[in-house]
């Protein structure tokens, strides 16, 4: 459930435009309630400084705030925001609520900006710290949904999380990252995909087994190879 209001509005060369627009996100998490204050919204755009307040759903009492610079979204055909949702290429929420470093606890990713690969949605990733009870920025994984194509997957039944960075319109490669108590991502599976030469796509698969990298690498006509991926 999403309620909105919309605050001292005006226009800008043509353009409806509010100084501030508060959301407010009931179904977003499973611990917390959400208020996003953002700084601009038009028709179908909101962007710009923003703060995030949460509140336990169990005490209604306010839990943390949290702050975004650039709080870049798009509005639904209800002119609501989305959570919890990454689509490659396509839409990602404002926020996403998951378990990132699988330690049971729930925790948040807030839209900051554009500064992913090509321009795409980029996030600061915060963990919830048990010690200090509150949500804590991990520069680890915030870097992973800076570097590559917009937030990462996180694949909870493999404990895994999953990056797409590609160059141009013809070399890809997904990459998945285990999270180890105590010292952060490691690296166990790099499938790259290289169709550069036109006709025939070279696909390399890298795994962590063993202590030791595997790798296997075979070759496809580009027709066949997209026709069945």
């Amino acid at each position: 459930m999403i309620h909105s209001r919309f605050l001292l509005p005006f226009v800008l060369l043509g353009t409806t435009v509010f100084a501030q627009q508060q959301f407010e996100l009931k179904d977003a998490s499973k611990n917390y309630d959400v208020k996003i204050n953002v700084e601009n919204c038009s028709k179908e755009e909101c962007q710009g400084k923003a703060s995030i307040e949460l509140f336990d759903k169990k005490t209604s009492k306010k839990f943390q705030t949290l702050t975004s610079e650039n709080l870049n979204f798009y509005l639904n055909e209800d002119q609501k925001p989305t959570a919890n949702i990454i689509r490659l290429y396509d839409e990602q929420s404002p926020l996403i609520f998951d378990d990132f470093n699988f330690d049971g606890t729930e925790d948040i990713a807030i839209r900051n900006g554009n500064e992913s690969g090509y321009g795409g949605p980029s996030y600061d990733v915060y963990v919830f710290n048990i010690t200090k009870k509150q949500f804590v920025l991990s520069e680890e994984l915030t870097g992973l949904a800076h570097e590559n194509l917009g937030m990462f997957n996180t694949d909870s039944a493999r404990k895994r999380l999953i990056t797409y960075s590609k160059s141009g319109c013809c070399w890809h490669i997904t990459t998945e990252y285990s999270v180890l108590p105590q010292r952060g991502l490691f690296k166990v599976y790099e499938l790259e995909e290289d169709a550069t030469g036109g006709e025939k796509v070279k696909v390399t698969k890298r795994e962590f087994i063993d202590d030791k990298w595997i790798t296997n690498t075979k070759e496809y006509p580009v027709n066949e190879y997209y026709k069945e991926n």
